[in-house]
């Protein structure tokens, strides 16, 4: 699939038009349906091997998805690429191991965030603050879809370097 050709596939998947809240408590006349291009395997697929171009070189120790829309392209890229992944909670659990990070690593480890729909990337900070907190080093957040309202300068004025597949215009959304 080319990237025209996914760019098309995943906004006729997730558009849908009316009044929305966003996490960001923003209000918008339309809301990319993440579920909607990530419960599809063969979507998932293809964003996974499109997700995996945006990987520095060298690549990363490990590949981490924010609870919960983070962990299936989180997953499908590990699976892509043979990268171990981690599971970052938006909080840590109240029982069993009461971890806020998921799955196997070692302080120093290099780690890209991986995420779906961003807007203002006010969870994605968050998240790749607390694996940073953790000890790991955070060298790129890479996600889906920028929704042009601020996500990529915030991720960089956090300290981050982001990477982004499309933004809303890629998409011909206006």
């Amino acid at each position: 699939m080319t990237r025209d050709e996914l760019a098309k596939a995943i906004k006729d998947a997730a558009y849908l038009e009316g009044d929305f809240v966003l996490s960001s408590g923003k209000r918008s006349k339309y809301y990319l349906d993440k579920w909607r291009f990530e419960t599809r395997p063969e979507l998932l697929r293809e964003i996974a091997r499109a997700l995996a171009e945006l990987l520095p070189s060298p690549p990363p120790d490990r590949v981490a998805g924010v609870e919960l829309g983070g962990v299936p392209l989180a997953t499908a890229l590990a699976l892509e690429t043979g990268i171990p992944m981690l599971v970052v909670r938006r909080e840590a659990k109240g029982y069993g191991t009461a971890k806020g990070i998921e799955g196997v690593f070692k302080p120093g480890e290099r780690v890209v965030l991986v995420e779906d729909v961003l807007t203002t990337a006010g969870q994605a900070i968050g998240a790749a603050q607390r694996l940073t907190e953790a000890g790991l080093e955070v060298i790129r957040v890479i996600y889906v879809i920028d929704r042009e309202e601020g996500a990529d300068t915030n991720i960089r004025e956090a300290g981050f370097e982001p990477a982004m597949l499309y933004r809303k215009a890629d998409l011909g959304i206006a």
